[in-house]
Parts: C-alpha cells; structure tokens; sequence
C-alpha cells in the first residue's frame, strides 16, 4: 500500500475506507457555521485537508451517490483532480442540481476521494487522423453502440 501524508485542520476524523474493498475515502465538511447551497447554486466547500500524494498518483474528488440521488447534490467538475504536486486545502465544488434548498453542516460526508495511479505521456504530432491505428470501435462515440 502506498503512503500519502495528511494534515488535518479540522475537527473531523480522518478520511478511512469503510469497507474492505472501498475504492474512495469519504471527504467531511470543515465549516464553522452551516452552508445552504440554493437551487442551481455552486459553492467550494473546505475539507481542512492537506495531502501530499505520491509522484504517480492524483486523487479524484467524486459525488457521493446518496447526495446525488436523494438531495441532487453533486461534485461540478466531477471527477476533480488534485495533481501531486498540489499542497492547498482539499475542497470541494458542489452543485445543488435540485428544486430545493440543501444545508450543509460541519463533518458531513459531502464527496469521495480515490488515489489513482497516472502516467504522462509524450504527444507525437501526425499529418492527419490515417496516421492513427484502426480499431473495431473507429471514431463511434456518444451511444453509437446502442442501448440494448
């Protein structure tokens, strides 16, 4: 298992996998007094994390499921990425995609967080798109496989 050092400015406990084979760490709201994110509303919320990932690593910020299916609660730019290199606070971008108003209170699970392996790569400019390998998929894209 890699190592990712943390510090932690808020109150909450740290992130933890809650099952054996999790995938992402729950990210808790740092807030001194509740937020209420309106109808069609954004708003960055703190975590009082600080991470420092492994050079190959980044970890990908995501909605939680239940926020999204039972309050429309989403991460706008989902998945978000924090680059290894970064050493701000970890927050979060939520979206209130609902018809109603949605408050958010200190130490809520408000998004997960999962720590991927990456590698950059070289880009090699070519003439044109026939210069590009063939595959059995091509340039379909956008549902072209059908829904059943």
């Amino acid at each position: 298992m890699a190592v990712c050092k943390i510090y932690n400015t808020s109150s909450n406990a740290l992130p933890a996998y809650e099952s054996q084979m999790a995938a992402g760490m729950d990210l808790r709201a740092n807030l001194s007094e509740s937020v209420v994110l309106n109808p069609g509303e954004r708003k960055l919320i703190p975590t009082g994390l600080f991470i420092e990932l492994p050079a190959d690593c980044e970890a990908q910020i995501r909605p939680r499921s239940g926020l999204a299916m039972k309050h429309g609660i989403t991460v706008l730019n989902s998945p978000g990425t924090i680059d290894p290199d970064y050493r701000g606070e970890i927050k979060v971008l939520l979206v209130n995609l609902s018809d109603e108003p949605f408050e958010i209170q200190h130490g809520e699970r408000i998004a997960q967080m999962v720590v991927a392996k990456f590698q950059q790569v070289e880009l090699v400019p070519v003439a044109s798109a026939d210069e590009l390998s063939d595959t059995q998929r091509g340039a379909g894209g956008f549902g072209h496989s059908g829904t059943k």
